[in-house]
């Protein structure tokens, strides 16, 4: 699976999310509002406390985020993928060879970047929006 309907998609991750075992064990703290810009798809996410509060499928100019990932659509496709293919398989290396940039804050990503790590990874298992 890689990509699906908006709002569906928007269903199946914040699901994903909440239903998580690692992110219910290590989200206490992953309190945080970011950015996925997917080209043609731009999503705010809204976390609190380990749990998607909000997920805004169309986010105006004044919706404040933390910070932002930004890629093309066929880099969050790849990602996506049940079985990545090389420089698909994380933020790092995607960030490396397929055009990823992460903007904003940084220093609240790398205060979460293990439970971030683990939202993107389920994004294996829902597809994406674009």
């Amino acid at each position: 699976m890689s990509s699906v309907a908006p709002t569906k998609w928007a269903e199946d991750f914040a699901s994903a999310t909440n239903q998580d075992a690692e992110l219910n064990v290590h989200g206490k703290f992953f309190t945080c509002t970011y950015l996925l810009d997917m080209g043609t798809r731009k999503v705010i996410v809204e976390m609190h406390r380990g749990k998607v509060e909000n997920v805004n499928l169309d986010p105006q100019p004044l919706d404040a985020y933390q910070f932002a990932l930004r890629a093309p659509e066929e880099t969050w496709r790849g990602m996506a993928k049940e079985v990545p293919e090389p420089m698909y398989h994380g933020i790092w290396a995607a960030s490396f060879r397929k055009g990823l940039r992460m903007e904003g804050d940084l220093l609240v990503l790398m205060q979460n970047l293990r439970c971030f790590t683990r939202q993107i990874e389920l994004l294996r298992q829902t597809g994406v929006p674009v």
